[in-house]
């Protein structure tokens, strides 16, 4: 199997970007408050998007199907933007993508019930072992605190596991791009009732932080959604795809000691170290057969 043909790619590249999310999003929201910021990065990425769709002449969904884009917008941008924004500014960007990582059992949860979708036993184990490894890194980390941010950052998982079950329906009837551009123009039409703070506190942003805005705007959101898209389109289940968000935390660590000097700690080493081993453990069954095709 080719590269580009695989959901692997595709997959990693989005959570790459949406790492860098977790830190650029903290870095913008020292001059930023997190409803704005969220307009803000949306606005940008619709920006870009609209281009892209005029380029590729990307025509709109049929009518009866916009209910499907709106729900998808409401959930995957403007739902998730105002939680994960509210949550990511009261916590470590470390610990925000520990939280957010839970997506993928509420995902795998979800798609038992609404698509049928069954994992092996040993998918299941691999889940199990991954959210171990999350409450160890949390338990290490002193963490283990129900506080405010923990609560939005947990909505914002839901919230973002409800767009993994519309991602995977929607790109069945429309191409990835289409998907990813008309859901997120409705989620950032939703965002519009911010414009007007946006606009005032960007009318005394620096340069660097407008920097900030388009790394998440294009980076984080308009590409890394139709990476994620791409990556449904071509996986056999949901699961497979949204189990990749258990990397996040790794490389959000990495990118966070590079662009905001926070050094990872114990708690993030060991209990990255387990999620590793069930992010390697759930996916054995594909490399095994990819050694095999060689």
């Amino acid at each position: 199997m080719k590269l580009r043909d695989s959901y692997h790619v595709y997959a990693f590249i989005t959570v790459v970007f949406w790492s860098l999310a977790y830190v650029f999003s903290r870095l913008a929201m020292q001059h930023f408050s997190p409803y704005p910021l969220g307009f803000l990065r949306y606005i940008t990425a619709s920006a870009f998007l609209v281009f892209v769709v005029v380029f590729k002449k990307i025509k709109p969904p049929e009518i009866k199907d916009m209910p499907w884009f709106a729900v998808s917008g409401a959930a995957g941008f403007f739902i998730y933007m105002l939680t994960f924004n509210k949550g990511t500014g009261m916590v470590p960007s470390a610990t925000s993508s520990v939280i957010i990582a839970t997506a993928p059992i509420m995902t795998a949860l979800m798609a038992r019930v609404v698509y049928k979708e069954k994992l092996k036993v040993h998918q299941w184990a691999a889940t199990g072992i991954e959210f171990f490894g999350i409450i160890v890194l949390t338990l290490m980390g002193g963490d283990f605190a129900v506080n405010e941010g923990i609560i939005w950052l947990l909505m914002a998982a839901f919230s973002l596991s409800v767009y993994n079950l519309l991602q995977r329906k929607m790109t069945k009837m429309y191409e990835p791009l289409r998907v990813t551009a008309y859901s997120i123009f409705f989620g950032t039409a939703m965002l519009c009732i911010f414009a007007g703070d946006a606009c005032r506190e960007a009318a005394s942003a620096s340069l660097d932080q407008f920097v900030n805005i388009l790394v998440l705007g294009v980076l984080s959101s308009a590409l890394a959604y139709i990476s994620w898209a791409k990556a449904f389109s071509k996986a056999e289940n949901t699961s497979s795809v949204s189990n990749y968000m258990f990397v996040t935390p790794f490389i959000t660590a990495v990118f966070g000691f590079v662009f905001a000097g926070e050094v990872p700690d114990a708690a993030t080493v060991v209990g990255g170290g387990i999620i590793m081993c069930g992010v390697f453990l759930f996916f054995k069954d594909n490399f095994f057969k990819q050694k095999e095709t060689k």
